[in-house]
């Protein structure tokens, strides 16, 4: 998505859904979801009038700043005609199943130190800086990013490595979804 105003994808990732919970409300169902490389965790509140989906489905996930296939920033116009045909401008939204817009309002940062280094031996196995707690012992674990965004009370989160989750800011954000 590269072009003259930018990248504007913040997140890009392929899940499998693995828990759906309809118990709530008749049209809204909670879907929890692991990406194909299991690192990443989202939790989705999804209209199934829109977008029905079941356990085992296969979802392809982007947040993006933008519709616009170069990249660029939207007019500011109100506004917009995204419906297929016509003379409506080609959107991403045309190439994917179920569009949402919302804002990413929250972020937080915890540390899955589960894995331990004691005098010399090592119990699991990470990429990341090991955290000294004495100078006989050292935990190892990587920092976990959690990003919470709201679609008009559609909820998600997600959660995974920072190195995952880095662009994504407090700001609106246009979620993506097909199959």
């Amino acid at each position: 998505m590269s072009g003259g105003g930018g990248d504007a994808t913040l997140f890009e990732e392929s899940f499998t859904v693995t828990e759906y919970d309809q118990s709530k409300y008749d049209r809204v169902a909670r879907i929890s979801c692991t990406s194909a490389d299991s690192q990443t965790v989202m939790v989705l509140d999804i209209n199934i009038e829109l977008f029905p989906c079941a356990r085992s489905d296969s979802l392809h996930v982007v947040l993006s700043t933008t519709l616009s296939p170069d990249g660029s920033k939207e007019d500011d116009k109100g506004w917009r005609d995204v419906g297929k045909g016509g003379d409506a401008p080609a959107t991403l939204a045309d190439l994917y199943d179920y569009v949402c817009y919302g804002k990413i309002y929250k972020f937080e940062e915890t540390y899955d130190g589960n894995t331990m280094y004691v005098l010399g031996s090592l119990f699991g196995a990470s990429s990341e800086p090991p955290l000294v707690l004495d100078n006989s012992s050292l935990i190892i674990g990587r920092t976990i990013s959690n990003a919470y965004v709201s679609f008009g009370g559609l909820l998600m989160s997600l959660q995974g490595p920072v190195k995952k989750l880095t662009p994504l800011r407090v700001d609106n954000v246009y979620l993506l979804i097909k199959k």
